[in-house]
């Protein structure tokens, strides 16, 4: 079975928020003119970051990238899987994360996601 790029698990007692997960390819070193969301597939989010992959400083340029495109703050955007790896796993949280609807916040984060890649990494 592959594994998904995106998906959404409701609050628990655990978690106060709806929790929206994505697991990412990272291209570090890329051109600033490739720097963004290069492609949505099924089992990652390939994107390209300048940043070098040394002091973290890759990491918080996804986070940039990510939250940028998801619309949200960069604190609302957390690494939890592979900081030192080259597919991470990154969380979101935020308002529109939140409303009710698994299916409409997935179709909404697929439409975000799009709309930046077809936009040079950013959203309009």
């Amino acid at each position: 079975m592959a594994s998904r790029a995106i998906w959404y698990e409701l609050a628990t007692k655990q978690a106060a928020r709806n929790t929206l997960f994505l697991r990412c390819d990272i291209t570090t070193g890329a051109p600033t003119s490739r720097q963004g969301i290069i492609a949505i597939t099924e089992p990652v989010i390939k994107i390209s970051v300048a940043a070098p992959a040394r002091e973290r400083r890759a990491n918080h340029a996804v986070v940039k990238v990510l939250a940028e495109a998801l619309n949200l703050r960069e604190s609302n955007v957390q690494i939890i899987r592979g900081i030192k790896s080259r597919v991470k796993t990154f969380t979101a949280q935020g308002w529109w994360i939140d409303e009710p609807g698994e299916d409409r916040c997935l179709r909404r984060v697929l439409e975000y996601l799009e709309e930046a890649r077809l936009n040079g990494g950013r959203r309009r």
